[in-house]
């Protein structure tokens, strides 16, 4: 076992078990309202136990960052593209030249073998 192994094992079964401690402590439900007009009888509103609430919030947090870190990484990824295009063209240009260059040293010297 390789000492990133250990320390995710040795880090995540307390984290683990923290969540589950916090989740089996907060069972009860509670209301989620998005309307913020009608505070009695609101529009839109979820009933959900704590917990669920508490781990949707971690999970919109984890999708929302992994949105900004992909398309803020959109440059990086447009650059590669480009320069994998850039390469590509730069070997048929060079296997292009090659071919060329092998027919005039076959031309030069006289051998119509190929």
């Amino acid at each position: 076992m390789t000492v990133r192994r250990i320390f995710n094992w040795v880090v995540g079964i307390p984290i683990t078990l923290a969540a589950i401690a916090f989740a089996v402590a907060n069972r009860q439900w509670v209301s989620v309202s998005l309307d913020p007009f009608a505070k009695e009888l609101p529009r839109m509103a979820l009933n959900m136990p704590l917990w669920g609430l508490f781990f949707s919030g971690i999970l919109v947090g984890i999708f929302v960052g992994w949105f900004a870190a992909w398309r803020g990484n959109g440059k990086w990824r447009r650059a590669t593209r480009d320069a994998r295009i850039e390469l590509y063209k730069a070997q048929q240009a060079h296997d292009h030249l090659k071919r060329e260059a092998e027919h005039r040293a076959v031309a030069l010297s006289g051998d119509t073998s190929l």
